[in-house]
This record gives C-alpha cells, structure tokens and sequence, in this order.
C-alpha cells in the first residue's frame, strides 16, 4: 500500500470512532513505508481524540516527530495547536506555551480564509470560552446525545413493529445500532423493555404520571412527610437505555472489525 491507501482507511477508521486500530494502522503504514507527515497526523490525532493524559503525551511526541522532517506542514501544525489549546497551562506548561509559536507560524503559512485558518480560529474560539459558554457546550452535547437515542430508539421501535431488519451493508453504522439493539432484547425476559423502547413516549408520560401519583400517596397516607421513592419507577425505562447504548457500543465495534476485514481483504488482493 501507499502512504495515501494508509492515510484513507486511517481516516475512515477515525470517522467510526476506531481510534485504536487508526493508531495501529498509522503505526503500520510509517513502519512499512517509512516517515510521512499525513500518517504522523493522523497518529497524533487518535492518541488525542483519548483525551487522556498519556495519549495526549504520544500525541505530542507524533506531532513532533512529524514537524522534524515537515516543519511547515500545516496539517501538523493546526494539529499541535489544538492539543497545546486543550493542555493545562499549570500541568503542562511547556505545551501551553508553544500556542503563541505555533499561531504565528500558521498565520505565516495559511492564508486567510483557507480551511486551516478556520481550523484555527475554532479552536481558539473552543480554547477562549468562558465558564457559561462552557456549561451551554455541555448542555448542546447532552441534549444530541439524548436526540440520538431518541432517533436510534425509534429505529429500534420501526424493527420490532415490522418484525425484523431488512439486510443492510456490515458497515452501515445505523443498521448496525439497529441489529445490535434487537439482538440485546431478544428473548422472552427482555419483553418488558422492547414494550418500553416500541413505545417510548407513552412510557415515559406513563412513568411520570406514576411516580408523581406515588410519592403522593405516600405523603398523603402519612407514610413519609417527604418522598422520592416514586422515581423508583423509572428504573425500567433507564435500564432500556442502558441497553440502546450498549447496542450502539456494540454497533461501533462491529462497523470497525468490518472495515479492519475490508481492509485486509483489499490488501490480501494487492
């Protein structure tokens, strides 16, 4: 393979979340073919997308490796950027201290307008927002993760009311969610919870109407002078959650391994 056949399944790897195996892919393609700037990149990148201290240290030591033999390559430098960005200033003040460098020398070399220049100028926005901007990023992701359980709920819900999947492509990461999910409800145990995910907004209002009534009661009754214990009826319904993200988990794992298997079929081929 080329550096640029590495590079595109490094990417596509990192697309589906496969951080892991991209790393080993990059790793691979600069052992067999020896040093290049994209592949040094992309390495750089799966160890940050961890975002955890010591794959933030590989993914420095990448970036450096790549910017000794390429030191204006742009695609290296917005990167080192916006780890330096994301970095402590009191835990690691050498990182912290390369962002003004490293501004300078892209603003030397992207134009304005261009996509690195972009790339920068987001990152500087990400790295300079205040503690409200903060907790309003944080509420903007919560909320499209609970809207991505909502759509994969729904897919899930269409299945069970048709009965089955109709057969789609090993790497159709939806169809996959989707097969995963019915998989994990299967059997006459899981009944209650594929009841809850066909139907989930009238679970849920029912669930609400339930624990309100509940803790009513118990106060009303004189049994406690305060109650929560009628939230207790939403543990079914968090249970039937656990489970669509446990398949979307699975999902992700199964859409990589097909990549991996298309990946070495091609490369079998060659």
């Amino acid at each position: 393979m080329t550096h640029d056949e590495y590079a595109a399944r490094c990417e596509e790897l990192f697309a589906a979340g496969g951080f892991t195996q991209a790393r080993n892919l990059a790793e691979s393609g600069l052992e067999e073919l020896g040093p290049d700037p994209v592949l040094y990149r992309w390495l750089g990148l799966a160890h940050a997308a961890e975002d955890e201290d010591d794959h933030d240290a590989e993914a420095e030591k990448a970036y450096k490796a790549g910017l000794a033999q390429w030191p204006d390559d742009l695609g290296l430098l917005v990167s080192y950027l916006e780890l330096c960005l994301r970095a402590d200033g009191w835990t690691y003040p050498g990182r912290a201290a390369r962002v003004d460098r490293l501004k300078k020398q892209i603003a030397e070399l992207a134009p304005p307008g261009s996509p690195e220049a972009a790339r920068v100028e987001a990152a500087l926005d990400w790295a300079g927002r205040g503690y409200w901007q903060d907790v309003r990023e944080r509420s903007a992701a919560a909320r499209t993760d609970r809207a991505a359980l909502t759509s994969h709920s729904a897919d899930v819900a269409e299945a069970l009311e048709q009965g089955a999947q109709a057969p789609a492509h090993p790497e159709d990461l939806r169809a996959a969610e989707v097969a995963a999910a019915l998989e994990l409800l299967a059997g006459p145990w899981q009944a209650p919870l594929r009841l809850m995910v066909r139907y989930r907004v009238a679970a849920y209002v029912t669930t609400f109407v339930l624990a309100l009534a509940t803790n009513k009661a118990l106060v009303l009754t004189e049994t406690v002078s305060y109650s929560v214990w009628g939230w207790i009826w939403f543990a079914p319904l968090l249970l039937a959650d656990s489970k669509l993200k446990q398949a979307r988990r699975l999902a992700r794992q199964r859409v990589i391994a097909a990549m991996e298997a298309r990946h070495a079929q091609a490369a079998a081929a060659d």
